[in-house]
């Protein structure tokens, strides 16, 4: 027990301070956004609370639930607050994709045009080559509140190399092998739906082929860095 306890609180402050990383690159306004992660080996996660400032987060108010969005009874210490109303979205994506340890929610100005238009961002730079595999799917229409949401980013992200979605007329969601690379992506994300607008006010941009853009996403997933 006190293991998981150790492990838990860990976990906390990891994905306290990541919600920082989602100010810092201007993801998210007011209260809205969260980033979660699974504890490894147990059928809970941590997850942003809702309605709470990004300055008033604490790594003790992040909440504590099982993988329905349930908060976890037991000794967590779980803060007198209802964890984000994305929760349910977060909890399904972790009961079907075991390989996923962190899931990021934004409203990022740029990705969530995109997803307005119900428009998947191509693939027309090499840092979405690396980073992508390929061009930024849509996900579909699905209201909050169950796990309409979290089946859309499933049945759309599971046999994709991407690691973000933009869900029609909502926002970009995106998942990592932990709480970190979830946020790296949903940086990425927001970047180049960001640089490929901008291309279009210009012209009609350049595709790459699909040779390249596979050896590139080979290369920088497999080689590239430490």
């Amino acid at each position: 027990m006190s293991s998981l306890l150790e492990a838990i609180a860990q976990i906390r402050r990891e994905v306290c301070e990541l919600h920082a990383e989602l100010t810092r690159y201007e993801l998210v306004v007011w209260t809205a956004g969260n980033v979660s992660a699974r504890v490894p080996g147990h059928d809970l996660m941590v997850i942003k609370p809702s309605g709470v400032s990004y300055a008033d987060l604490t790594p003790e108010s992040m909440v504590v639930t099982d993988l329905y969005g349930t908060p976890a009874d037991g000794e967590w210490g779980n803060p007198p607050f209802s964890p984000s109303s994305d929760t349910a979205a977060h909890a399904y994506v972790y009961r079907h994709m075991p390989e996923v340890g962190g899931v990021v929610h934004t409203h990022s100005t740029y990705a969530t045009a995109w997803a307005a238009r119900g428009e998947a961002i191509p693939c027309v730079l090499t840092m979405m080559s690396d980073e992508f595999g390929g061009s930024i799917p849509v996900g579909p229409f699905a209201l909050i509140g169950d796990d309409s949401i979290g089946q859309g980013i499933v049945e759309t992200l599971r046999n994709s190399t991407s690691p973000a979605v933009l869900m029609q007329n909502h926002g970009p969601f995106t998942i990592g092998k932990d709480a970190r690379s979830a946020v790296k992506a949903a940086v990425m994300c927001e970047e180049v739906a960001r640089t490929v607008h901008i291309s279009r006010q210009l012209g009609e941009p350049l595709p790459i082929d699909q040779g390249s853009i596979d050896s590139l996403y080979a290369r920088y997933q497999n080689v590239y860095g430490q």
